[in-house]
């Protein structure tokens, strides 16, 4: 049976719609494993201890802080810069501060920089794991653990790199449930 070319046209230009916006939909999910098996973009890893080997030879991390546009936080590492051991763990702080008065939930993303380190570069334990709620006029410590990956003196690229960048960026979400809805009690319960 054979279509006429008016419906021929209106069935290929939806399937071209249809798989563009598959091939969309399903880029992030890829793009996202591509990056954490990689290290592409920073991405780093993560692992439950530190490692078992530490070098002598140390490297430099700093550490950044930013907020999106809208986002009301104030954000800022507690320390601008360490230096560590290859493969010894670390700990920095970052502070975050709610100076509204309602609730607001955040989400970190970060990265690595450069990126041929992200892929040595190791979290053990990181407020960027969880999503962080802070109350009106609440100010947070928030420690992330990490270490270079003894692996990146072997690295043909990555053996170079003298200074890692760990940089973080909150952004606003929507307020979990068991939040939102003490928030919705506590506001009847004024009013």
């Amino acid at each position: 049976m054979a279509m006429d070319p008016k419906h021929k046209t209106l069935a290929q230009t939806v399937g071209v719609v249809v798989l563009m916006g598959g091939l969309a939909w399903a880029s992030v999910p890829f793009y996202d494993w591509f990056c954490r098996v990689t290290g592409f973009g920073g991405v780093t890893n993560s692992a439950e201890v530190g490692s078992d080997t530490i070098l002598e030879k140390t490297i430099k991390i700093r550490f950044d802080a930013s907020t999106e546009r809208d986002m009301p936080w104030e954000f800022k590492p507690m320390q601008r810069e360490m230096e560590v051991r290859i493969g010894e763990t670390g700990l920095a702080f970052y502070e975050a501060y709610n100076p509204t008065d309602r609730p607001i939930g955040g989400s970190a993303s970060y990265n690595v920089v450069p990126y041929d380190a992200g892929g040595f570069f190791t979290k053990i334990d990181c407020f960027c794991f969880e999503e962080q709620v802070l109350q009106p006029g609440e100010r947070v410590t928030m420690p992330v653990s990490f270490y270079v990956d003894p692996e990146i003196v072997e690295d043909r690229d990555a053996k170079y790199v003298k200074v890692i960048t760990l940089g973080y960026t909150f952004y606003e979400i929507d307020l979990p449930e068991e939040t939102a809805s003490l928030t919705q009690a506590t506001n009847k319960d004024v009013n």
